[in-house]
């Protein structure tokens, strides 16, 4: 893939226009209506204002691909692998599929097993486990956030002369304002800070949460919609002189499962109701992304806008990830060929659909690179033309050159995850899983022969495993603590007593 390339059109030189004399002198031709003088100069007058006017567009097209793209990152919420439409699905994302058409498909992009770990990687370009968010997701009772002396991707963005935007979920920290979303770079935000909202409501507990920057306020309407809402508006008000950032965070298809009666009908040939109200979840979704691009194209802003689409997790396959709504029958999400799905260190939990589309400047085709999520942190902050240095060493590598010219990626490691109770890295197309709680579990697979991770190799690769969970251990002993543990301590440690009265009250 190579980058787009402004018009070289040569135009004609203009002592064109004048023609000299013997002697050196300029002959001047006097003009008279209807002679054949005057029209050839009058041609050669139009060839020379037409020229002009392909000089001024090449310099204009010149200016506008060097100038820093507008980025739009959208992050679907628990999307399982196969649930579009350009994996064979019959859930209907014409628009996504078209992203996925005209640019490019990730075929090994890693995300973490849950939500919060991964919107920190993306934020921080660094891995969970360095500062405490690697275990489980903030939840509803939290205290804590995004630690705040991490450099966040909206920060670095800002500081080159982005306008900077988050729309949707946020999910890094809801308890004190200074983990908010306007205190950590964005200069605007809507939507929700916690994991998981009634999506018509928009509260968690029966209690509202619902933003505008920093101002709590209640609004009536369907989540998904809203978001789009919200983010034409911002594209079609937004000053074109600026850069923008805008992260476009769905709630969609999480739980609980629910979608505007227009969008379940779409899908009454689906009996089970919770896939119904998933498919139409995700259409809905799909048609929201539709009308960002139909904005970016009004405002001619596409030409210049990187696009990034993914899911921050696999889809769930158990119920003990699905969230804190209960979910009756089969659980919808399909990731199709991969192991399980969310929560868990398979490549059903942490390989997720992927794609990125910018028109002129990547070629529509794949990237077969194994590539992760911290790695849009140095790639989006070299493409603004900014600086690295008040981040924190980072686990992302820039993978610019992989996407746009099909550069084969400096990364050979993966690192799915690393916990008190387990972890996971990958190395070439070797993996291991490994659960330290006992009963112990080490599995060691060949992912490029065996995607669906059905063979567990560890007895016939001895080295192997123990070159891999060396590796975890090296992990381990210089992680920070999860600071979902301290929370839940923290919470059962200062917990009123139990009474009998309490427990018999509470007993069938």
């Amino acid at each position: 893939m190579h980058d787009d390339c402004t018009d070289n059109r040569t135009n004609n030189s203009a002592a064109k226009t004048q023609h000299g004399t013997k002697d050196g002198s300029m002959r001047h031709y006097p003009l008279h209506s209807g002679s054949a003088t005057a029209v050839g100069l009058a041609t050669t007058l139009g060839l020379l204002a037409l020229s002009a006017a392909l000089l001024s567009e090449t310099s204009a097209l010149a200016v506008e691909n060097s100038a820093p793209p507008n980025i739009v990152y959208i992050l679907a919420d628990d999307l399982g692998w196969k649930d579009v439409g350009f994996h064979g699905s019959d859930i209907r994302t014409p628009n996504i599929d078209e992203l996925a058409k005209t640019g490019v498909e990730f075929k090994e992009f890693y995300v973490q097993p849950m939500c919060t770990p991964t919107r920190a990687a993306l934020m921080t370009g660094r891995y969970p486990l360095r500062y405490g968010l690697q275990s489980g997701v903030i939840p509803s009772g939290g205290r804590y956030g995004l630690p705040t002396d991490e450099w966040l991707l909206p920060q670095a963005l800002k500081n080159v002369g982005y306008e900077t935007a988050l729309i949707g979920k946020w999910h890094l920290g809801h308890a004190k304002p200074v983990y908010w979303p306007r205190q950590r770079g964005f200069d605007f935000f809507y939507g929700a800070l916690v994991g998981e909202i009634d999506h018509f409501k928009h509260e968690a507990h029966g209690v509202g949460d619902w933003y505008r920057n920093n101002e709590q306020f209640k609004q009536v309407g369907y989540d998904t919609t809203l978001f789009g809402d919200e983010a034409v508006k911002l594209i079609d008000q937004h000053d074109a002189k600026k850069p923008l950032f805008l992260d476009l965070s769905f709630t969609a298809p999480h739980t609980p499962y629910q979608a505007p009666k227009e969008y379940l009908d779409k899908y009454l040939q689906i009996t089970d109701p919770s896939r119904r109200a998933y498919a139409a979840m995700i259409t809905a979704m799909d048609d929201q992304v539709g009308r960002v691009l139909e904005v970016l194209e009004k405002r001619h802003m596409r030409d210049n806008t990187l696009i990034i689409f993914h899911s921050d997790n696999g889809g769930p396959r158990s119920a003990k990830f699905t969230g804190e709504s209960v979910v009756k029958g089969e659980l919808p999400a399909n990731n199709g060929p991969y192991r399980d799905g969310k929560g868990t260190l398979y490549e059903g939990g942490t390989r997720v659909v992927a794609i990125a589309n910018w028109p002129g400047r990547i070629k529509p085709g794949r990237v077969d690179d194994m590539i992760h999520v911290v790695d849009m942190y140095p790639t989006l902050v070299g493409l603004a033309e900014g600086k690295l240095g008040k981040n924190k060493p980072l686990d992302g590598v820039d993978i610019w050159a992989t996407i746009s010219e099909g550069k084969p990626s400096s990364r050979t490691e993966v690192v799915y995850n690393v916990g008190p109770f387990g972890g996971a890295v990958r190395e070439g197309s070797w993996k291991l899983v490994w659960l330290s709680l006992l009963p112990q579990r080490v599995e060691l697979f060949d992912v490029a022969a065996d995607p669906s991770e059905k063979t567990n190799l560890s007895e016939k690769n001895p080295d192997k495993v123990k070159e891999l969970q060396s590796r975890i251990t090296d992990l381990a002993t210089r992680m920070a603590q999860p600071l979902l543990l301290a929370d839940v301590f923290r919470i059962v440690l200062s917990a009123p007593p139990s009474t009998p009265e309490e427990y018999f009250a509470h007993t069938d």
